[in-house]
């Protein structure tokens, strides 16, 4: 195969899916499908449910979309981005993974080729998606088809470093086949390409990526706590130490979202499998899941100082997607603030300009509001831009003059000085 006939089938719309199948559509005939009919509905109507890609790029994008497998039949290369979450007791769930493969494996002709970006654990690739493809297709691989594994490294709600200026990890499972893949992303990523040694190294690099991240923002949330029982304020402990040339520029705050708090759980699954328990980076997820609640419990506490009776008290916490700027409400911590909240009885209320309320449980759509009456707390949970262009004189509407901010990622650090408002924070 040579790059000029290359007809691309983006399989999964989502934060991944979607700008790659855009940017491949300004240099090669794309078909992006996702089995969300109502998402393609939207699509079509060139609006991205993630918010992240504007309506004047999808109207000038040659991409056509479906949720009819069927017409992917004609492509040659297939991009597999689909989600790839843990379940309830922290297990790599791979249905989505294996139903798409499943999918490209029904349709996968001679000479084509299959190139997974959803975040895995080393080997997943070869001893998973694989074997589905041959049995699919009734072709052999390597022989009959190609296979690579390219990690995506999207990061939603950045404008600087978007799809084409971020380098792409390429890998093929063989010479052929990683120089066709990594010519093929060539044509879009305007950093470049790294060739990895191997697909299990491309998927190992991925899931370190967010593993370190993880971990050093879990040292921070410790050391914020430790700061906190020695009453010294985080954040001026961070500036003094960043000032040293090599000190990271990390801080804490909330862990959430389908990247950072997941992909160390199919780095440590797969480790266990091989019989090493990776003690490191579970202690590290171990203390960044319990920052919600021990911000309630310093939320309760000063509540409680105050002379408050908790069952009386009104909350209102700003923001609930799993980081700022960004649509995005999975496995967003801020959850966990509300129910922590609640479990002591406190009247809890977010307000997130940037959640669509269909996104949300019944159950919780009621407490989706814009600020009203007087609150007792506000806790500044996510640090959009639209909450970070506010001030006291804003909040001042709705805060009762007793009230409690308790700003997560110190954003409004300088608060903290005022004799006149009981200002916390990690």
């Amino acid at each position: 195969m040579i790059i000029t006939d290359l007809k691309i089938g983006v399989i999964g719309l989502g934060y991944v899916g979607l700008p790659i199948a855009v940017e491949f559509a300004k240099k090669f005939e794309v078909i992006g499908f996702d089995i969300n009919e109502s998402k393609v509905k939207t699509l079509k109507t060139y609006v991205d449910p993630s918010k992240e890609i504007e309506t004047e790029i999808l109207k000038a994008s040659t991409l056509r979309y479906t949720s009819d497998i069927l017409d992917l039949e004609s492509c040659n290369f297939y991009v597999v981005a689909v989600p790839t979450p843990v379940d309830k007791q922290k297990i790599p769930d791979l249905t989505a993974l294996r139903s798409a493969s499943q999918l490209v494996g029904q349709l996968l002709k001679k000479n084509d080729y299959v190139i997974f970006e959803s975040t895995v654990y080393p080997g997943c690739t070869e001893e998973e998606c694989i074997p589905i493809l041959e049995s699919e297709s009734e072709l052999e691989f390597i022989r009959d088809f190609k296979v690579g594994y390219s990690p995506e490294r999207i990061n939603p709600g950045d404008t600087l470093r978007t799809l084409t200026k971020i380098i792409k990890v390429v890998s093929g499972c063989d010479d052929e086949s990683l120089d066709l893949i990594a010519e093929a992303y060539s044509q879009i990523i305007e950093a470049g390409v790294f060739k990895a040694k191997s697909i299990k190294v491309a998927e190992a690099s991925k899931v370190i990526e967010n593993t370190q991240r993880d971990l050093n923002i879990a040292l921070m949330n410790e050391l914020s706590i430790i700061f906190d029982k020695l009453d010294i304020n985080t954040k001026d402990v961070l500036e003094a130490a960043g000032t040293k040339w090599n000190f990271l520029n990390f801080y804490p705050g909330l862990v959430g979202g389908h990247c950072i708090d997941i992909d160390p759980y199919y780095l440590t699954y797969k480790a266990e499998q091989v019989g090493y328990t990776p003690e490191v980076i579970l202690a590290g997820r171990k203390t960044n899941s319990f920052i919600p609640k021990f911000i309630v419990e310093k939320i309760v506490h000063q509540l409680l100082t105050k002379g408050k009776k908790l069952s009386e008290c009104r909350a209102l916490i700003k923001g609930l997607t799993f980081k700022e700027n960004v649509s995005d409400i999975r496995n967003s911590r801020v959850f966990d603030l509300v129910n922590g909240l609640e479990h002591y009885l406190i009247n809890t209320e977010v307000e997130d300009p940037n959640v669509d309320i269909q996104d949300l449980d019944m159950s919780f759509r009621k407490k989706l509001n814009t600020p009203n009456g007087k609150y007792d707390l506000m806790v500044l949970a996510v640090s959009h831009k639209v909450f970070l262009d506010e001030d006291i004189d804003d909040w001042s509407a709705y805060l009762k003059e007793d009230a409690i901010i308790f700003d997560v990622k110190s954003s409004h650090n300088h608060l903290r000085n005022s004799t006149d408002i009981c200002y916390m924070s990690l």
